[in-house]
């Protein structure tokens, strides 16, 4: 892979880890409301996740499940239905001490799992193996064994950094969240990132 090939691949995956979406959300409410060390199993699951959807990605289930239609909408659905139930739960909660992480069930496989439901996390895979692994300046790529390396390399890098980041975010507002009502806004406000998200996944 070319210098310009992995900066050009840096920053894409920079945009793409940093901007808030379920995993930096979740990764957000779950040291805000249990502390940073019951969100750093979530903060794992992310990276774990993304490398086997990136591996599943690059032996066709990529472009099966966003090529067919019936498999694309199921994924959506099912994806959107298990953000707006979180986005419920977690609009509920307004006090650290009914905070019950048995309640918010989001630990290590659930993690997992959500980068497996979510429909832009299927789609952006598939750009990093048409953009970085299959293909090398519009011409197919002599190695995409070492390539898929280096892109999977990147992305475990910039997956758990990002939600790492979010999660000490969290954790930080934790003790100021506890006074008086915030921690029931601050979890509204999140729940509504996540149902923002979901509505979006609907569109793409």
């Amino acid at each position: 892979m070319s210098a310009t090939e992995l900066t050009a691949l840096l920053i894409f995956c920079t945009a793409m880890s940093f901007s808030p979406g379920p995993n930096t959300t979740l990764s957000t409410a779950l040291a805000a409301n249990f502390g940073l060390r019951r969100a750093l199993r979530f903060c794992l699951a992310v990276p774990t996740g993304w490398i086997l959807l990136m591996l599943t990605s690059g032996l066709g289930m990529g472009a099966l499940i966003t090529g067919v239609p019936a498999l694309r909408w199921a994924v959506k659905l099912v994806g959107v239905a298990y953000m707006l139930w979180l986005a419920w739960m977690l609009a509920r909660t307004a006090r650290l001490s009914q905070a019950d992480p048995a309640r918010l069930r989001v630990g290590f496989w659930q993690g997992v799992g959500l980068q497996f439901i979510n429909i832009k996390a299927w789609m952006l895979a598939l750009t990093l193996s048409a953009g970085w692994v299959i293909s090398s300046a519009g011409a197919p790529a002599p190695n995409p064994g070492e390539r898929l390396l280096i892109v999977c390399g990147v992305m475990l890098f910039f997956a758990f950094t990002s939600n790492f980041l979010y999660a000490l975010i969290g954790s930080l507002l934790r003790d100021w969240l506890a006074q008086g009502g915030r921690l029931l806004w601050f979890n509204r406000v999140l729940a509504g990132v996540l149902v923002a998200t979901a509505l979006w996944m609907l569109t793409v």
